[in-house]
Parts: C-alpha cells; structure tokens; sequence
C-alpha cells in the first residue's frame, strides 16, 4: 500500500482526525448512548466494556478517524477504512457511528464524500458492511448508489458474526 489511510480529512465544516489512544473517552461520550447502537447488530456497544473492544479494533485497524465539527470542536463520531486488499485494490469504509444530535443533518455523506474523494485516487473499489437490520445505514448505502451484492455473515473484531448486506461503489460509477 503506497498510501495513508490515516491522513486528516477535511471540508468546510468538519474534519476526519487519526483516531488517538487519548481519545476514547471524548469519542465513548458520543458512543454511550443505547439509542446510536439500537439498529446496528452488536446494540450493547454503549456498554464501555464492550466499547473498549471496539475502540482497541479502531486502533488496531490503523485507519480509524474520530470525526470532529471544526467549528466547535466536538467529536461527533467514528469511522474507518479498513481491509485493503492489494490484489483487487479494493478497501472498506465502515464502523461509522454519530451520536443522536449528528443525525438528520446532512453529516454523514459530508464525510462518506471526503473519504471516497481521498480514497479513489489510490482504489478501484469501496466495499462496506451493514447491518441487515440497520436500516438508517442501508438508506445512506442506496443514497450513495452503492450496490447490494448480498447476505454475508461478518465477524467484528472482537465480536461474534452477524448478518451483513456488502455493498459496493465502483470508482468509475463515483466519478
């Protein structure tokens, strides 16, 4: 991999930051509310303990951001990309997660955008896993074209497999 997939990103309006060891506690403040994890399929994640697997798979991933409003200087959420695959040159975008206050507000495909913009310039293809039944998420997924390519189950790291729907967006059908 001749790229950073750990570079800050950035818009007008916010800012995608390398995820920190000192941030989990600004970042498990957003995450602690039950109702952010109610549709994903591991909802216990407001629990610390099981945050702190999340957040050590975050670290671990290398490619983990903390997404913060630059005018306030709020942490709003996580995302990453994560799974480089060299032979199809292909990456995932996922474990994305805002608190409650961030939703509806345009937030999400601000920072989907920046991180497809970056990240076409080095891959063919952007792969992500969702939730079967994370609907907020699946819409965002049809809102970016991004194709259904079926049920899989997918292990989070720590955590046990779950039924998943990979979507894909090809660069060519992003540009």
């Amino acid at each position: 991999m001749n790229f950073s997939i750990q570079t800050i990103l950035e818009n007008q309006q916010y800012q995608l930051i390398p995820l920190q060891q000192g941030d989990f506690e600004s970042l498990y403040e957003v995450a602690s509310n039950p109702e952010v994890w109610k549709q994903h399929p591991n909802k216990d994640r407001y629990q610390k303990e099981v945050f702190e697997i999340f957040f050590k798979g975050a670290m671990e991933s290398a490619g983990a951001f903390k997404v913060v409003e630059k005018s306030t200087g709020r942490t709003l959420g996580s995302t990453r990309f994560y799974d480089y695959n060299e032979k199809e040159n292909s990456i995932f975008i996922g474990y994305t997660f805002y608190g409650t206050e961030s939703w509806g507000k345009g937030i999400n495909p601000q920072i989907k955008k920046l991180m497809m913009d970056y990240i076409f310039q080095f891959v063919d293809i952007i792969y992500f896993h969702v939730g079967k039944d994370n609907i907020r998420s699946r819409t965002a997924m049809e809102r970016l074209n991004a194709e259904n390519k079926g049920e899989f189950e997918i292990a989070y790291f720590g955590e046990p497999s779950k039924i998943n729907i990979l979507y894909q967006i090809k660069k060519e059908n992003w540009l």
